[in-house]
C-alpha cells in the first residue's frame, strides 16, 4: 500500500494535518454522545443514532462548501455546528427531539464536538513524527475548538491553523496558502496529511505534497480503496495506513 519513491520525505518541513475525522474520530464520539444525551429517544447502536450524527456532518459538509465558494455563513465551527443541529431539529425526522433539547442541552451538544475520540495511531504516531517534522493542526474548527480538542486528548502540535483565522474554509486555495505563508516555507517543502480526496487534491493545486491516510468512516469505500501513490497511478504523493507508518518512513528516509 505504502510507496514513498515519487516523494522525497527528506525535503518536508512541515505536516499540516486535517482534523476531523484524520485526526480524531467524531463519527464514534458524536454517535454515542448523541445518544447519552437524547434522554432515551435515540438508543445505542441504533440506525437513527448513525443517520442523526451522520446528517449532522452532512450538513457541515454542505455548509463549508457553499462558504467556501463565496456564499454566506459564518467562519465559527461552533456557531455553524449549532445552525445545523437547530435546523435538523425543524424536520420531520428529528423534531421529536426538540421537547427534550432545549437551550441548555443543545449547547452541551454543540459542544460534543470538543472533545472526539483519537484513533488508536494518533498520539503515539504524532509524538514520533514530531521528532523528525513540524506538525500542525490545518482544520475547518475554529480556534477554540481545536485548542479544546488538543487540550483534551494531548494532541502535541506544535502549532494550529484554523481556518476561521484566514475567513473561509477548506477547500478554498486561500487556506492552504495562509498557512504556507504564516510557515514562511515554499508549498513543495509541506505536505497536507488527511483522509479527505478533496482535501488534498485542493492543497496539491497550491503545491503541497499530499499524503493519504484512510480511516473508515471518511470517503466513501470506493475512494479509500482506489486511492493510489502518484508512482503507482494515483493522484497522491504517499498512502500510508496511519500515522505510525508515516512517523516510520519519515524516520528512516531522515536516517537514511
Amino acid at each position: 500500500m505504502t510507496s514513498s519513491e515519487y516523494l522525497d520525505l527528506r525535503e518536508i518541513n512541515a505536516c499540516l494535518f486535517d482534523v476531523f475525522g484524520t485526526v480524531l474520530d467524531w463519527h464514534s464520539t458524536v454517535i454515542r454522545q448523541v445518544v447519552r444525551l437524547s434522554k432515551g429517544l435515540l438508543l445505542e447502536g441504533s440506525q437513527d443514532a448513525i443517520d442523526f450524527a451522520e446528517e449532522w456532518r452532512a450538513g457541515y459538509y454542505a455548509y463549508v462548501k457553499r462558504v467556501s465558494q463565496g456564499g454566506e455563513g459564518t467562519f465559527n465551527a461552533d456557531i455553524m455546528h449549532r445552525q445545523i443541529l437547530d435546523n435538523m431539529l425543524t424536520t420531520p425526522r428529528w423534531s421529536h427531539l426538540v421537547d427534550v433539547w432545549g437551550e441548555s442541552d443543545r449547547e452541551e451538544l454543540t459542544l460534543i464536538w470538543h472533545n472526539l475520540d483519537a484513533y488508536q495511531d494518533t498520539i503515539p504516531g504524532l509524538t514520533e513524527l514530531k521528532r523528525h517534522v513540524n506538525i500542525l493542526a490545518l482544520s475547518n474548527g475554529n480556534f477554540r475548538l481545536l485548542l479544546d480538542l488538543a487540550k483534551n486528548q494531548g494532541v502535541p502540535w506544535d502549532g494550529i491553523f484554523s481556518s476561521e483565522l484566514f475567513g473561509s474554509y477548506k477547500p478554498n486555495k486561500k487556506v492552504y496558502q495562509s498557512a504556507a505563508y504564516h510557515l514562511s516555507l515554499p508549498p513543495h517543502k509541506i505536505a497536507m496529511v488527511a483522509a479527505h480526496k478533496y482535501d488534498l487534491l485542493a492543497a496539491a493545486s497550491v503545491g503541497f505534497r499530499t499524503i493519504y491516510v484512510p480511516r473508515p468512516a471518511e470517503d466513501s469505500h470506493e475512494v479509500r480503496e482506489s486511492m493510489r501513490s502518484k508512482k503507482d497511478g494515483g493522484e497522491v504523493d504517499l498512502v500510508v495506513k496511519d500515522f505510525e507508518e508515516l512517523a516510520r518512513l519519515i524516520r528512516e528516509a531522515r536516517q537514511g
